[in-house]
């Protein structure tokens, strides 16, 4: 079955905060087997970060490939989503049906902070 990717087309004035440190993402919980990627077979990681857009803010999880984390990436600090993909999803479990949508980018950029403006009104 093709798998769905959307590619995500973001606003020039988005921006997106880190809201938690990078984790390795499980593919097994009851091995510990750690989810890799398809092609290259590097660790994937899940992180959750805060999207800010035209005065609402969300949080969502992305999945990025360990050699797409900088160094210097913590909490607070504003990234910067390379390749941003987005995958609906839908499952069976015990009856009940789960759906929704995973994020994947291909890396995160350390993005400058905003330097606040002067408004002169």
């Amino acid at each position: 079955m093709a798998t769905t990717r959307i590619r995500v087309g973001l606003l020039p004035s988005t921006m997106f905060m880190a809201g938690t440190a990078p984790v390795p993402k499980v593919k097994d919980p009851q091995t510990g087997e750690l989810a890799t990627d398809r092609d290259t077979g590097e660790t994937l990681f899940t992180m959750t970060v805060f999207l800010m857009e035209e005065g609402r803010a969300e949080q969502m999880k992305i999945t990025v490939p360990q050699s797409g984390l900088p160094d210097g990436l913590q909490p607070g600090v504003p990234v910067r989503p390379v390749e941003l993909f987005a995958t609906p999803w839908a499952r069976m479990f015990n009856g009940q049906l789960s759906d929704g949508v995973a994020y994947r980018a291909s890396a995160l950029e350390l993005a400058a902070p905003m330097q606040a403006a002067a408004v002169s009104e």
